[in-house]
């Protein structure tokens, strides 16, 4: 393998070491072998072993400044997503930005148990409410080629990413800027719209609960999608399930990302607005954090 720029004087080996020398005490050995390897596949499209086999090549001036940079960034404890802007997703490729949350291994559980239970179908209806990035919608419009996929979010910013991972990964979603607290301000009036399928991740991390939340999300991440009120935990819920009732089709389905803490309340107010056959389902971690319930 030729130097990739004989003007450098870094060599591939050297910008590894610089990495674990200067984040391994913030982030650990493991998370930081991580960064080296996306950074490098996203910069100069090299895999883990090339670093393996050709330690002593020789990186550019430009990029030995970029990679230091990047490190300064991760020393803030800034995702290494929003640093490249992109990350994966159910096998996806995904933009993201301060605007959107970071997709987390647990919804792409749920997102899978969705696809699982209607592959079958020929023809079936979707909205994801609080999209983000659009991860859940476009997922399941990839996966469930024969759906139609709505998906709803407030901030314009976080639907303007949302729209621009819908064309990166070619699928037809409709998008919608609105509150679910405030049906009213909908620009596509979805009150009179039935749905199979109602989706939702929405915020649901209580305020009393932020010291335990990593820097790298506490102080990166939109709190807007984050956080809700210690004395209503579950208004976002609240007002899903309100709207489920009327929205969802007979025998249609609702499924929520859930706080892990909140299990048990959460499928309570699922009984209270009448659903039935309420599961709640671990995650990898053996965590309550997945819910399913069918309009009764």
């Amino acid at each position: 393998m030729q130097p990739l720029d004989d003007k450098g004087f870094m060599t591939l080996k050297d910008l590894k070491n610089l990495f674990h020398k200067d984040l391994d005490a913030i982030h650990g050995k493991a998370e930081v072998q991580s960064f080296v390897n996306l950074v490098l596949e996203y910069h100069l499209d090299l895999k883990p072993i090339d670093i393996v086999l050709s330690g002593e090549t020789t990186i550019s001036k430009s990029k030995e400044l970029l990679f230091i940079s990047i490190i300064d960034r991760l020393k803030k404890e800034e995702p290494i997503q929003y640093i490249l802007g992109e990350t994966e997703f159910y096998g996806l490729k995904l933009t993201v930005n301060p605007s959107t949350l970071i997709p987390r291994p647990e919804t792409e559980e749920l997102v899978g148990w969705i696809i699982a239970d209607h592959k079958h179908l020929d023809k079936i209806s979707i909205l994801d409410i609080g999209t983000g990035s659009g991860c859940i919608a476009i997922t399941l419009a990839k996966h469930l080629p024969n759906a139609r996929v709505y998906a709803l979010d407030v901030s314009k910013d976080a639907l303007d990413v949302a729209a621009k991972n819908a064309r990166l990964n070619q699928v037809d979603i409709e998008f919608i800027e609105a509150s679910i607290l405030e049906s009213t301000s909908s620009k596509l009036d979805v009150s009179s719209m039935k749905f199979d399928v109602i989706v939702s991740n929405p915020p649901y991390v209580r305020k009393l609960e932020s010291s335990a939340i990593k820097n790298n999300v506490l102080n990166h991440e939109p709190h807007l999608a984050l956080f809700v009120e210690n004395d209503d935990p579950l208004v976002f819920y609240k007002a899903i399930s309100n709207f489920a009732v009327h929205n969802l089709k007979p025998k249609g389905s609702i499924y929520f990302e859930i706080n892990q803490y909140l299990g048990v309340e959460t499928k309570q107010l699922l009984s209270q607005f009448e659903f039935k056959n309420i599961e709640l389902r671990k995650d990898i971690f053996g965590k309550y954090r997945m819910l399913k319930a069918i309009k009764s």
